[in-house]
């Protein structure tokens, strides 16, 4: 035994655990079961519960072992009569006021209340007086209530108050009229709220959208990765008769810990939106008409093949969605260049591209996700964490809350639930971070032509760069609001030189889920596959916006809602469109030549490469809606038709091995040359409204019905509203 470590006594078995430990985590850590409801590992201790009450040796009565601190030479039993005939009695009343509803609860068949109830339950109530009932309470779009089926175990009070930093679910009321509602009536619709679904042991707290639509017996789970940031949660789908019905968290300490987003949770209704395309379809004579896979695959490969030969490899663009799959950008980038292109770009909301040259691999977070939470001090540019990558936003919360010194530089105010060390709100924010380079010792010669108006430092400056300098594990994470300025590869270059300075690492939070895995591809105009580099760049997403290409090749793009430039001129112009999409609507419905149904992230395999560079490879999990096909399989025929050497592959992992062989083990290296001279001015139009509603980022969450009633994306399409009618 060594000095950090105490002996204790559980049902006879001696047990190591460290001093103050409570008793239920070192049963759980040698797998003694102990009976609980209140108990979470993730939350505080309430032991409101007291299911998980114990006989501890010379103890006048049971104790909670939630709360209860190991001591050096305690002896506990959790099967004696003493400590059964508490959980029972427990049981019991915790049983009193339920209202014992099973057959039409969501709940049943994976309910604590109703596993526990089997084995600490009786078969008959010996109470036999009116039982309370509690109103239902309308708390948003997302959760549904039956809270007459609460135990008040606060979960979902404490999750809200310290996971989600917004407390909007409370107690109210005391003893046996206590309830649990959300504060002046308002909705529950934080970005993570679904999560107290999960925590709810009852079926108080359901999923809304779910909701009487299948029995958990029913289904059957399979795991995959959610398909929207760049943290790449890990996530079951719940799937019944090939139709995805729910999905929930996959534990991952490493990734998501065990928390999922609502946009994750939520966004599957999308994939039965009423415009998903069921069948090929050819324009002919301007109608669209329907007709068999191989007639579209020929007629795509034909027109495409007419096009290269009549106009050459440059006329033909191709854009790539930053959510597609490592294999289909990996096969679109082949097959573009196969046809004499270098016009590809995943990058469809990036305006200024002068520092591609010294891009890395791939957009790196410079550290794991884990790590985030470790940091003693962080610098967030441009970035709105909580809307672009919710649970990246909670590691930033975490190390805040241990006491990290957490700052802000961003053109608006964005709400942070956590204490901010300093926030710098600025129209002119890029000579914001030039004042916290001169005050941390840099250069910022390499920006002077752009920078927005000359900048001296403050002692707010000043106050910032020295919490970085001062902290033994420091970051400067660029969010989606960087990425998207005109003035990108200064701001860039800028916080690169903070960071030589400071001696911070360097991060970047991408759009979409695989903009890592799209660049490792070579869904890129000046790079190849693993980061190669080419003598003749092709056009960027924004330069075919200036410059239409007579055709194009949209994989998974909406190009009228996913591009920061405005691509209608593109695309009306275009003499071929071929789009390969999920959902028949907007510009494609309306000017393109050949559509090609595709499946979701729900009806293919493939891998996404989130931010650390971790690949994480998933299968279809739900039948293909209509006629759709996994998109790699529809790249890969074009491709035989088409004549493109060296494409025989079997499966999605055929593919990526081919990949990650030609990878080998190359590591990204966010580290900048900051002493290169910007060339030109910026590309890309003048800057607008820095953010996009979480709830608007792809065509999939788009379509998702219950996120777009909550109050946020309601705001978001109220304000894009006044935009309209006031331009």
């Amino acid at each position: 035994m060594s000095q950090d470590t105490i002996k204790i006594e559980v049902n006879g078995i001696e047990l190591e655990a460290r001093p103050g430990q409570m008793l239920i985590e070192v049963t759980d850590a040698a797998g003694i079961y102990v009976p609980r409801f209140c108990y979470h590992k993730k939350l505080s201790v309430a032991a409101n519960c007291r299911m998980c009450l114990v006989d501890v040796e010379k103890a006048p009565k049971p104790l909670p072992a939630c709360a209860t601190p190991v001591t050096d030479g305690m002896k506990v039993s959790t099967r004696s009569a003493n400590a059964i005939a508490a959980q029972k009695s427990v049981m019991e009343f915790l049983l009193i006021n339920h209202p014992l509803d099973c057959p039409i609860c969501d709940q049943g068949g994976e309910c604590e209340l109703q596993d526990l109830a089997m084995g600490y339950g009786r078969d008959v109530s010996r109470y036999v007086e009116r039982k309370r009932v509690v109103a239902d309470k309308d708390i948003g779009p997302l959760i549904s209530t039956d809270m007459t089926r609460c135990i008040h175990c606060t979960r979902c009070v404490r999750f809200g108050e310290e996971i989600a930093g917004n407390q909007e679910l409370g107690a109210m009321g005391r003893g046996d009229r206590m309830s649990i509602g959300a504060f002046i009536e308002q909705g529950v619709d934080h970005e993570l709220s679904g999560n107290i679904i999960d925590l709810c042991p009852v079926g108080a707290l359901n999923s809304k959208p779910y909701r009487f639509s299948a029995r958990a017996w029913e289904l059957n789970q399979h795991a995959t990765i959610a398909p929207h940031d760049c943290l790449g949660s890990n996530i079951f789908a719940h799937v019944l008769n090939g139709r995805l019905k729910r999905v929930v968290p996959r534990p991952n300490e490493a990734v998501n810990e065990t928390w999922i987003s609502d946009r994750d949770r939520f966004s599957y209704e999308g994939i039965y939106a009423g415009d998903r395309l069921q069948s090929p379809m050819v324009r002919k004579d301007g109608q669209w008409q329907e007709c068999s896979w191989q007639e579209a695959l020929e007629t795509a490969a034909g027109r495409l093949k007419s096009l290269t030969a009549e106009h050459g490899g440059d006329a033909l663009g191709a854009l790539v969605s930053p959510s597609a799959t490592t294999e289909e950008a990996y096969l679109a980038a082949r097959l573009v260049r196969h046809l004499g292109s270098g016009n590809i770009d995943h990058r469809l909301r990036q305006q200024d591209f002068r520092g591609d040259r010294q891009d890395a691999l791939f957009p790196w977070l410079g550290m794991e996700i884990a790590d985030v939470a470790e940091l003693d001090a962080a610098l967030i540019v441009g970035a709105n964490l909580r809307a672009e990558v919710p649970l990246l936003a909670h590691r930033v919360r975490m190390a805040a809350l241990n006491g990290a010194a957490v700052s802000l530089v961003n053109p608006v105010e964005c709400e942070c639930l956590f204490p901010v060390h300093e926030s710098l709100v600025s129209g002119q924010w890029v000579s914001e971070l030039s004042a916290l380079v001169k005050a941390a010792g840099g250069s910022v010669d390499a920006v002077g032509s752009v920078l927005d108006s000359a900048s001296e430092p403050d002692e707010g400056h000043r106050r910032l760069v020295a919490s970085l300098q001062d902290a033994p594990k420091a970051a400067i994470l660029l969010g989606h609001i960087s990425l998207r300025h005109p003035d990108f590869s200064a701001i860039r270059v800028l916080a690169a030189e903070l960071a030589r300075c400071t001696n911070a690492v360097l991060g970047y939070a991408s759009e979409g889920a695989n903009a890592a895995g799209a660049a490792i591809a070579g869904a890129l105009p000046h790079r190849a596959a693993c980061g190669e580099a080419l003598s003749q760049p092709g056009a960027s997403a924004a330069e075919m916006a200036a410059s239409p290409r007579r055709g194009l090749l949209l994989l998974g793009v909406e190009p009228d809602l996913d591009c920061a430039a405005d691509m209608a001129q593109a695309v009306e112009g275009a003499e071929l469109v071929i789009a390969l999409t999920p959902f028949f609507g907007g510009q494609i419905k309306a000017h393109a030549d050949v559509v090609l149904p595709i499946g979701t992230f729900a009806e293919t395999s493939g891998t996404f490469v989130n931010a650390e560079g971790r690949w994480q490879s998933f299968s279809g999990v739900a039948t293909p809606v209509g006629d759709s096909r996994p998109g790699w399989k529809v790249l890969r025929v074009l491709g035989n038709l088409l004549d493109m050497p060296d494409c025989d592959y079997d499966s999605s992992e055929s593919v990526r091995d081919e990949l990650k062989a030609a990878l080998g083990e190359a590591k990204p290296d966010n580290g900048l040359d900051t002493g290169i001279q910007l060339a030109g001015q910026p590309n890309g139009a003048q800057y607008g409204e820095p953010d996009i509603s979480m709830y608007q980022v792809d065509a999939l969450v788009r379509r998702a019905e219950s996120l777009q009633m909550t109050r946020y994306a309601q705001q978001y399409l109220r304000d894009e509203a006044g935009l309209r009618r006031s331009a």
